[in-house]
């Protein structure tokens, strides 16, 4: 009679998840599975890790972890990693429900809209923007205006109309699905600090662990 197979288990992390804090991490809560029913349910249920406080409010769990516990619950199973071999644990303490400040709200608005301002009005020094629509007036037209309104008014209303199409966004509405450029430097700004988080918690491990530590190089 022949054994059976190793069951194949495959298993992809997440990238970056939150945990409410003093719940316990499943390997559920890090990673997509896909692997035999009868074993799906016990795989999601491992514990791979009660947060301390001494932990901190990021963890990093890796497949160096998640494979150990895998195998106490499957012995010999084929594990197959798909993607990224670790993932960022974000301990949430609870949200207090508080009002919105509208005096903070105010504070910052009017800091935005002067320092704007204040900015596109220095550039516009700094390259003589007047003398060039008192000349592109003057070409248009004929006659020299020292004061062309009219036609600023109209540059001004372009700038941010120009501004809206950029960013893609007006308030809440956005015109189609692209990212806009603020979300992209928020996506690598966070990626940013997902590879410091990273390269953070590796150096930690192979402090504890000491010169003999193997395994779990630096990103």
């Amino acid at each position: 009679m022949k054994d059976k197979p190793a069951p194949a288990i495959y298993i992809q992390l997440k990238n970056r998840i939150t945990v409410p804090k003093g719940r316990g991490v499943m390997l559920r809560d890090v990673a997509y599975l896909i692997a035999a029913a009868d074993i799906r349910e016990q795989l999601d249920s491992i514990l791979l890790l009660q947060p301390e406080q001494s932990d901190g409010n990021l963890i990093l769990i890796d497949l160096l972890t998640i494979i150990p516990r895998i195998h106490e619950l499957v012995p010999g199973a084929d594990i197959q990693p798909i993607g990224e071999g670790r993932t960022i644990v974000q301990i949430e303490g609870p949200i207090e429900a508080r009002k919105p400040s509208i005096a903070l709200f105010m504070l910052v608005w009017l800091l935005l809209f002067f320092g704007s301002a204040l900015t596109i009005m220095n550039f516009h020094a700094d390259v003589s923007m007047q003398e060039v629509h008192v000349r592109i007036v003057e070409m248009l037209t004929g006659r020299r205006d020292e004061h062309p309104y009219v036609f600023q008014i109209a540059y001004s209303l372009g700038i941010g109309f120009g501004m809206v199409v950029f960013f893609n966004h007006l308030f809440k509405k956005k015109w189609n699905e692209e990212p806009t450029p603020l979300e992209v430097e928020m996506f690598l700004y966070q990626k940013n600090i997902d590879h410091y988080v990273v390269h953070e918690e590796y150096s930690k491990l192979e402090h504890r662990q000491g010169p003999s530590a193997k395994g779990g190089g630096t990103p």
